[in-house]
């Protein structure tokens, strides 16, 4: 279990949209996949003691295959969804009041995979990371296009055979200090989403 505490160097100033999420210490989280067919994908999201902070549950039988991101008091915080007619697959986020809140944006890559998030943080900063990695081994970093810090970091224990072959997958996220975990999460549900639509093409 030593693996599954990755410390990330704390980011210089607070990134993200939502304050009360956003890590005031490094932090694990972990991403359990639970293969629903009818009414799609949901996934458990817990600290790495193992206390639950959010959880996604997905609406497959929308045409945009609509993934709902709450609190553990339910609270919808935001959706993401699939734009359509765009080159590069985008996703995006809204709020509650239908706002578009956060895009991101799929690079064309011949190995691994490359994704771009564009949002706006709390401070007013307009704020783009880069994803890049390869899912299908599931490793991948997050960093800040600036500066070139990485902020979170995805892992997956790959001798997990059991759970690979029932095709529900956990993954691990290490997140630095000052960073919005919300956010690093639907980064990580939008991979997992285009990774979906890859072995279902």
């Amino acid at each position: 279990m030593g693996h599954s505490s990755r410390q990330l160097p704390p980011f210089p100033r607070p990134l993200g949209i939502f304050s009360p999420f956003i890590a005031r210490q490094s932090e694990t989280l972990t991403i359990k996949e639970k293969v629903v067919s009818l009414s799609g994908n949901s996934f458990d999201i817990t600290l790495a003691n193992g206390q639950p902070i959010f959880k996604v549950k997905g609406e497959s039988l929308t045409l945009s295959n609509r993934m709902n991101v709450m609190d553990m008091g339910g609270n919808l915080l935001f959706c993401i969804r699939k734009k359509h007619l765009t080159i590069h697959t985008t996703y995006y986020a809204e709020n509650p009041n239908g706002e578009e809140i956060f895009e991101v944006r799929s690079k064309f890559k011949l190995i691994g995979s490359k994704f771009i998030g564009h949002f706006t943080s709390a401070s007013g900063q307009q704020e783009e990371l880069i994803m890049e990695g390869d899912f299908t081994d599931t490793s991948a970093e997050i960093k800040d296009e600036a500066s070139g810090q990485a902020v979170a970091s995805i892992y997956r224990d790959r001798w997990n055979a059991r759970e690979f072959l029932g095709g529900q997958q956990t993954y691990n996220v290490a997140i630095a200090p000052n960073v919005d975990m919300a956010i690093i999460v639907a980064m990580c549900i939008c991979l997992d989403m285009k990774n979906n639509e890859g072995s279902s093409a």
